[in-house]
């Protein structure tokens, strides 16, 4: 019995940090790899093109339209699309405030099927001034699209 118990002891610590069996994630070849970017820059470049029109809710189509969404600028984060996009309404409320958008600098990182990530610049042109920075998107493939689920924006100054 007590030799029982020594390898009870011994042997329950390295159960605990054996590692579980994953399932492998599918490997997307490269052409399967540049369709998937090239489907994000679309999804950028509408975004760009929808917030030149002034139209902000066009502009958030490419946000997942969930409460878990969540954007982070300026110090602050906000959660949820509804949140998320009453903010872009409140701080970019006139055409002079939007001013133009141009996103520049697309770096995407495609890392299954359904995760990327997707680095860039944009660049606000406006009457007076022009705020620039940097962004990273957390991006899903759901329901067949791909969606911005996390986006973290911060400006050059």
């Amino acid at each position: 019995m007590k030799h029982l118990l020594a390898a009870l002891v011994l042997i329950l610590p390295m159960t605990a940090c054996a590692t579980p069996q994953t399932v492998p994630v599918p490997i997307l070849t490269p052409a399967q790899v540049d369709a998937e970017s090239a489907r994000i820059t679309a999804l950028l470049e509408a975004q760009d093109a929808a917030w030149n029109r002034g139209d902000i809710d066009a502009f958030m189509k490419g946000y997942w339209r969930s409460p878990e969404l969540r954007f982070a600028s300026g110090g602050n984060v906000t959660r949820g699309w509804d949140e998320t996009n009453a903010r872009y309404k409140r701080v970019y409320a006139t055409p002079d405030l939007m001013g133009r958008l141009s996103t520049s600098d697309y770096e995407i990182v495609i890392l299954s099927p359904d995760a990327a990530i997707a680095h860039g610049a944009w660049r606000l042109d406006r009457p007076g001034d022009r705020p620039s920075g940097l962004y990273t998107l957390v991006m899903r493939k759901i329901g067949g699209e791909w969606l911005i689920v996390s986006d973290t924006t911060t400006s050059a100054g």
